[in-house]
């Protein structure tokens, strides 16, 4: 009778495994329910930290896996961060050659060519039935929603004014995230965002001269949109890996954008040079998949709200690329918010990091727990 309740220990702390801590890059998308895919290495990892303590072991070894998980989660999900920054000055380059709708429906069909012959490349099996409503609110967020309401409001406003009122989307996202995926950061991390959130309005308001513009309005229904989209995104990030969620979801869209390029085309002119060529191959592979598939990975293992507020720096550093890229004057103010926006991002770090090592520690002490009685 101990012989077989060590062994049902042991099985059962094997199997109580976190998902938003060490997701398997194909396993929870194809595997069976229920089906086990520990390789023997890791299964006799975990098994060797069972004890007679149960929950107090299993949560030690979530621990020392969760600083590593959440370090590198936060590299990848800044490097989103960078190549996002880089999609308005693109963008203005791409519109230099191409009219709005015919870029924005270009650029999706150009990425969703580079995402298909990648899962083909490496035969990666359809998602399941249950992912394909997610990976449509991807595709409409973040292939198709954002690109068009932003790429309009380009038509009439700067990228440094435009890149700061979409300084808005980590806290949409953020308030998003909890809502869908039952996150729940602590007091401290929602005033470091909402501090966050007030410089940018700050700054919004004093480049504007207050005044809303038409411009202004694409950008706001662009963070709404968006914020689903990235939301979604990361939730189904932590059971299929993140390049193959944005390359569904690119797939996903593909009819439609070959239906808009062979209409806008013809209907908007097309004057090709160096600089729309240059825009429309960094918004399509860079901005549009490389950029989402380290996003959608680092937030999985840091979680949507944490992530999210990294892009608390993304208007700043459109600001600088604006300078170096289009030549736009930066303000005065605007080394005082980058600071201030620095300090804000610093802090949302540091208050979800403590909230996503509590909430691992308390769900695998449950796990173990419900799996003893």
């Amino acid at each position: 009778m101990r012989a077989e309740n060590s062994a049902t220990r042991t099985s059962a702390i094997a199997v109580v495994a976190d998902p938003a801590v060490t997701p398997h890059p194909t396993s929870a998308a194809s595997s069976p329910a229920g089906s086990s895919t520990a390789s023997p290495a890791s299964s006799s990892a975990v098994s060797s930290t069972a004890s007679p303590a149960g929950p107090s072991a299993d949560s030690s070894a979530v621990s020392s896996a969760a600083p590593s998980a959440g370090r590198s989660g936060t590299v990848l999900a800044g490097l989103g961060v960078v190549a996002f920054s880089l999609t308005f000055p693109a963008t203005a380059w791409g519109l230099e050659s191409f009219g709005p709708w015919s870029l924005v429906a270009l650029r999706s069909v150009l990425a969703a060519l580079v995402a298909g012959g990648v899962l083909l490349a490496a035969r990666v099996p359809l998602p399941a039935r249950r992912h394909w409503a997610g990976l449509a609110v991807v595709g409409g967020g973040v292939v198709v929603g954002f690109p068009l309401l932003t790429t309009l409001a380009l038509q009439t406003s700067t990228t440094s004014h435009a890149a700061v009122v979409v300084g808005l989307l980590p806290l949409t996202t953020a308030v998003l995230g909890s809502l869908r995926t039952g996150e729940r950061p602590s007091r401290a991390f929602w005033i470091a965002a909402l501090a966050g959130a007030a410089v940018v309005i700050a700054f919004t308001v004093q480049q504007s001269g207050g005044a809303l513009t038409t411009g202004d309005l694409y950008l706001f229904g662009a963070l709404l949109v968006c914020a689903a989209g990235y939301t979604e995104g990361g939730r189904l990030a932590r059971v299929m890996p993140g390049w193959q969620v944005i390359g569904w979801a690119l797939v996903l869209c593909l009819p439609l954008a070959v239906a808009g390029s062979l209409i806008a085309l013809p209907l908007e002119p097309v004057h090709l040079n160096a600089h729309g060529v240059l825009g429309l191959v960094w918004v399509a592979a860079g901005s549009t998949f490389l950029g989402l598939y380290v996003w959608y990975r680092g937030m999985a293992a840091i979680g949507v709200a944490r992530a999210s507020q990294l892009q608390l720096a993304q208007p700043l550093l459109t600001l600088v690329w604006s300078f170096l890229l289009l030549g736009e004057e930066l303000s005065a103010a605007a080394p005082v918010a980058a600071v201030a926006v620095l300090v804000c991002i610093a802090a949302t770090q540091r208050a979800g990091r403590g909230t996503v090592r509590r909430s691992r520690t308390v769900r695998s002490g449950r796990e173990a727990r419900t799996v003893r009685s």
